[in-house]
C-alpha cells in the first residue's frame, strides 16, 4: 500500500481535530475540572529524533505551552504535570543538571507576565539542589491569584513520599496544639490526611493522561486519583497534539463515571 503523502495526512488531521471539537461542543460533553498529565517519552522521543536526552527534555517543556492553552479554550480549572519524579533525581549529574535547568526555565516563562495561570510548585522541593527550589518557590510565587487554569508542577514528587509528608504535617500541626498521639489515632480519618496533601483544597483529578504507550501511574498522585478516569496516549509527550488532547476528553466524556465501584 503506498504511502499517503504528508501533507494530505496533516490535512486529514487537521479535519477531523476540527470534527472532534466540533462534536464536542455541539454535544455540551462534560469537562474535567482536574486534569492530572504524566509527561512521558522525553528521552525515548529524543533517542528516536536522534538528538540529545537534553533536547527532548526541551521540546516537551515547550509543549506544555500548547496544552495550557487547550485547557483554557476547554475550560479546565486545574492541572498537575509531572516533570520530575523522586527517581529522577538519582540520575547523573550530567544529565539532571540540564534537566533541572529546563524545569527552571519554563517555570520563569509560566510565570510571566502576560500569562494568566496561577503556578504552584508541589513535591519534595528539600530534595532539590537548595537554589533551584529557591528560585522555583519564588518564582511561582509571583502568579497567585491569577484567573486562569491553576497549574501544579510536580517536581521532585512521588506519590508515596506526598502520603507520607501529609501524615507528618498533620501529627506535626496537631503536637502543635497539644494533641496526643492517642487523641490524634482516635479522630484520624481520610478528610484530615487529605487536608496535608500538596494539593490541599483543590478538587481531585477527574481525569488522568500519560503518554508514550505506558499503561501505569507509577505513583502519580496516588491518594487523589482513587476515582479518576484514566487515558493512556501512544504518542510521546514531545509529540503530543491537539488532536489526542480532544481524543482524551471524548473519552472522558464518553464513561460513566462510577465512585468507588
Amino acid at each position: 500500500m503506498p504511502l499517503v503523502p504528508l501533507p494530505l495526512r496533516r490535512m486529514a488531521t487537521d479535519v477531523y481535530e476540527r470534527r472532534l471539537a466540533t462534536v464536542l461542543q455541539r454535544e455540551h460533553a462534560p469537562v474535567p475540572r482536574h486534569v492530572g498529565v504524566i509527561l512521558d517519552g522525553n528521552r525515548r522521543w529524543a533517542r528516536m529524533m536522534g538528538q540529545t536526552s537534553e533536547s527532548g527534555h526541551q521540546r516537551g517543556a515547550d509543549k506544555i505551552v500548547d496544552l495550557l492553552g487547550w485547557c483554557d479554550d476547554a475550560g479546565v480549572e486545574v492541572v498537575t504535570l509531572w516533570l520530575l519524579s523522586t527517581d529522577n533525581l538519582t540520575r547523573p549529574e550530567a544529565e539532571l543538571a540540564p534537566l533541572l535547568a529546563i524545569i527552571e526555565s519554563l517555570v520563569t516563562d509560566l510565570s510571566a507576565p502576560g500569562n494568566d495561570w496561577t503556578i504552584a510548585v508541589v513535591g519534595a522541593l528539600d530534595l532539590l539542589p537548595a537554589e533551584t527550589a529557591r528560585h522555583l518557590k519564588e518564582t511561582a510565587a509571583t502568579t497567585g491569584g491569577r484567573p486562569g487554569v491553576h497549574v501544579n508542577v510536580a517536581i521532585g514528587y512521588g506519590g508515596r513520599r506526598e502520603i507520607a509528608d501529609a501524615v507528618r504535617s498533620l501529627l506535626q500541626a496537631e503536637a502543635a496544639k497539644g494533641a496526643t498521639l492517642e487523641e490524634v489515632a482516635d479522630v484520624l480519618d481520610v478528610e484530615h490526611i487529605a487536608e496535608h496533601l500538596y494539593t490541599k483544597g483543590q478538587p481531585d483529578p477527574d481525569l488522568v493522561i500519560r503518554t508514550s504507550g505506558e499503561q501505569r501511574l507509577s505513583g502519580f498522585l496516588l491518594w487523589q486519583s482513587a476515582h479518576s478516569e484514566f487515558y493512556f496516549c501512544d504518542a510521546y509527550w514531545p509529540d503530543f497534539r491537539r488532536v489526542d488532547w480532544l481524543r482524551a476528553l471524548r473519552a472522558y466524556a464518553a464513561r460513566s463515571r462510577r465512585y468507588g465501584s
